[in-house]
């Protein structure tokens, strides 16, 4: 059953991330973190940077705006649900998304071509998020988290297509700029993370009878006790004694 107290951290949490996002774009509106600054640059010492930034960067106002949706709803699902792992599936996975984007060859998967590539936006977050969300919900097998789990299906689940590159569906007369790099690193992230944490928090509910041998002292007591107070209930019923054929075989050659 779903609780009917909200959490405070589930709705400031989205608010400060929000928040932080679009006073980034406000400073790259203003003219700052221009040149790939602040962006994840694959490979190269510049672009650790944009391990911790560039989710807060964004290339344009429909790139944001695709983008704080999914945060807001995901991580107000993540902070209600899941408590007790929320900080660190978010600063875990933000870290290591960013990380693993930076460490993957910025190769162009149709011409084989080196890329230099600068990477903005918060979408890893978002399949960091989303990912954790479906798997923890399957991993728990709880009924309250998978819930959760179909309802991230039922809203995100064409984020799966993000995974790939764009030119392997469409013939595209210059490199997409959507980086399935980051869409595939916050997938393989989230769903890690997810494995590592299945143990911590809720989990499936068992109850008594899916447990053969069951025995609890406690029960057994009161059940001793009940017997000796309530003699009468278990009384044996009359027993009808069982009828002997030879005693009716008169009766029986009469008929």
């Amino acid at each position: 059953m779903f609780k009917n107290i909200i959490s405070k951290r589930a709705v400031i949490t989205p608010l400060l991330m929000l928040s932080a996002m679009w006073f980034g774009y406000f400073l790259q509106m203003q003219g700052f973190f221009q040149s790939c600054f602040g962006a994840i640059i694959p490979l190269l010492p510049e672009g650790l940077l944009g391990i911790v930034t560039a989710p807060l960067l964004h290339g344009n106002i429909d790139h944001i705006i695709g983008n704080s949706i999914p945060v807001a709803v995901l991580l107000f699902l993540l902070y209600q649900f899941y408590p007790l792992v929320a900080n660190k599936v978010f600063i875990i996975g933000w870290l290591a998304t960013g990380l693993l984007v930076w460490m993957l060859p910025p190769i162009d998967i149709i011409t084989g071509d080196y890329m230099y590539t600068c990477t903005i936006g918060a979408s890893g977050v978002v399949y960091v998020l989303a990912f954790f969300l479906f798997f923890s919900g399957v991993f728990k097998w709880n009924t309250k988290l998978l819930t959760i789990s179909l309802l991230v299906v039922l809203y995100y689940g064409s984020l799966i297509w993000g995974m790939f590159p764009e030119e392997l569906f469409y013939n595209l007369q210059e490199p997409s700029k959507i980086s399935w790099q980051a869409h595939l690193s916050g997938a393989v992230v989230g769903s890690i993370i997810a494995f590592a944490f299945k143990n911590v928090g809720e989990r499936k509910k068992k109850y008594i009878w899916e447990f053969p041998n069951y025995y609890s002292e406690k029960d057994d007591k009161l059940w001793q006790e009940y017997k000796e107070n309530h003699p009468d209930d278990f009384l044996e019923l009359p027993y009808k004694k069982r009828d002997d054929i030879w005693d009716h075989l008169e009766e029986l050659r009469r008929k």
